[in-house]
């Protein structure tokens, strides 16, 4: 519905326009006028008179499509160019000027550069980040214009804030993406910009001769590299000419992170000696063993003169030729091999084998085969077997035999699980009971019957006799619950006894004629 023509409610259709907000060209930005661009400036968002407006869009191709931004195609794409720029150095005689070598980046995402510099070692100026990515602004008087990807090629020459850059190198992807666009890329600069003061206080850093540490030492590297790598010897140590002494087998262990060695002894049961930790501790052995030098003797730094009093105020002189020093050669890898023989501390130790490991640390360091190792193991002396003695018929077997095993006695040990399992639940549970007679041509003994019971917990075996009316034979327990040998000494089992099995209880032949129910479902489950 239209608004009624009224006064003071009539527009003019003729003016042309659409945005009424009050000109707005520049922003107060820490008490500075700054001009705030387009989006702000002129009336209905036109320019004012003189006003120069900075593109919108990129040079940069979006890509495919038009619904394709430049931020979605070039998403983590960076062109890499390799430059420098020489700055000069005042009121100083020793430089005029330095080459400061960076790196440019160009985000392709949104046209922002960042410039980084690489650190040089004591340089004394900022280095790293020189400028923090975003859009650069053009020399003036193209101020209000930001750089593009077309001023970038090897060999231009760019100014950022001042400083003009020299490109002189980019990496693949730089080359292949500005030649893709149609740009022609020239050959990087064969030879690299040097500074003179910094050549020049590379030779005085060669010809200097600092005072400590005389020689660079790189323990570390070696111990990252051969960190708790081993190599392990087997080794003797022949003292038998001296009274009372005997060949003693060593275990020596070289550690390649710091060059020491420990030696350890193998001691066999019984021998007589105390079960010592280490025969060596862990340390560098010397290849001659002298005089012990006293303290202060040996030292890294020796000083040939002094002057003024000692402490603060006075100065000294270090020896560089290392004139007093003491030279002290120790064992290292090259000098362990089987067949030589090491010093250790007067102790002339042999070495005959070693492990497969350090076998291949000298095939693969020195080229070195494995050698025929030294037979060093001693032939151990006939054991006499302990004589038990015989059976004497007091208590069981099992018990006479565990008093002569150990000087304490200790009672016999028995299946436990077996026992748990199989032991009596009830009355008739786990036990087989046999129906037999004897095997006699006795007319007294042929009548008489017998009652075999074969327990499964503890494979013992009791025989009782029923009671028969005026046969003139007592009945009762024939043999008492115990285990039972075979002939040939072997203790019966549940597998041996069943029907028709003639067995030897003790110098008695049994002939097992019947069983009951649950001897007859037990040896079914158990045929094998």
């Amino acid at each position: 519905m239209a608004l009624p023509f009224l006064p003071g409610h009539s527009t003019n259709s003729n003016l042309g326009v659409d945005n009424f907000r009050k000109p707005h060209a520049f922003d107060m930005r820490n008490g500075v006028p700054v001009f705030v661009g387009e989006e702000k400036a002129g009336i209905g968002g036109k320019p004012l008179p003189g006003q120069k407006i900075a593109p919108k869009s990129k040079i940069v191709p979006n890509g495919t499509g038009q619904a394709a931004p430049s931020w979605v195609v070039h998403d983590r794409q960076v062109l890499r160019f390799s430059a420098y720029f020489q700055e000069a150095v005042h009121e100083k005689r020793e430089e005029k000027y330095r080459i400061r070598n960076c790196t440019i980046l160009y985000y392709l995402e949104d046209d922002s550069i960042q410039v980084n510099e690489a650190r040089q070692e004591n340089s004394g100026i900022p280095q790293g980040t020189l400028i923090r990515r975003h859009r650069i602004p053009l020399p003036p008087p193209d101020d209000d214009k930001f750089y593009t990807v077309e001023a970038f090629n090897v060999g231009n020459s760019v100014t950022l804030y001042g400083r003009s850059f020299t490109i002189r190198d980019c990496d693949s992807f730089t080359r292949n993406f500005l030649t893709k666009e149609g740009v022609k890329v020239p050959a990087a600069e064969n030879t690299e910009p040097v500074d003179p003061y910094f050549e020049h206080r590379k030779q005085q850093a060669a010809t200097m001769q600092p005072h400590r540490p005389y020689e660079k030492c790189d323990t570390l590297k070696q111990f990252l590299d051969n960190d708790r790598k081993v190599l392990r010897f087997y080794c003797i140590w022949d003292n038998s000419k001296e009274m009372f002494g005997d060949v003693r087998e060593l275990v020596l262990h070289y550690f390649l992170a710091d060059d020491t060695i420990e030696i350890r002894e193998v001691i066999r049961a019984n021998s007589g000696r105390d079960a010592a930790p280490k025969f060596l501790r862990r340390s560098k052995v010397p290849k001659e063993v002298g005089a012990l030098h006293k303290p202060g003797e040996i030292t890294e730094r020796t000083v040939l003169n002094v002057f003024g009093p000692m402490g603060h105020g006075g100065r000294y002189i270090l020896d560089s030729l290392k004139t007093g020093a003491v030279d002290k050669s120790c064992y290292t890898d090259a000098d362990l091999t089987i067949g030589t023989k090491i010093n250790v501390w007067g102790r002339e130790v042999t070495i005959c084998d070693m492990d497969e490991f350090t076998a291949h640390h000298y095939n693969s360091k020195f080229g070195m085969a494995k050698p025929t190792p030294i037979h060093y193991k001693q032939t151990d002396a006939a054991k006499t077997e302990r004589e038990i003695p015989p059976y004497n018929g007091w208590g069981s077997e099992e018990d006479s035999r565990a008093n002569c095993l150990k000087l304490i006695a200790q009672a016999p040990k028995r299946d436990f699980i077996k026992f748990m399992k199989k032991d009596r639940q009830g009355l008739d549970s786990h036990v087989l009971r046999f129906f037999a007679r004897l095997d006699t041509n006795r007319p007294i003994d042929m009548d008489r019957t017998f009652i075999i019971s074969f327990f499964l917990s503890d494979d013992t075996i009791s025989v009782f006799e029923p009671e028969k009316r005026n046969s003139g034979i007592v009945h009762g327990k024939f043999i008492e619950r115990s285990k039972i040998k075979k002939p040939s000494g072997e203790y019966y089992q549940a597998e041996d006894i069943f029907v028709g099995a003639v067995v030897n209880f003790r110098s008695h032949q049994f002939v097992i004629t019947d069983a009951d129910e649950y001897a007859l479902s037990y040896a079914e489950k158990h045929q094998d």
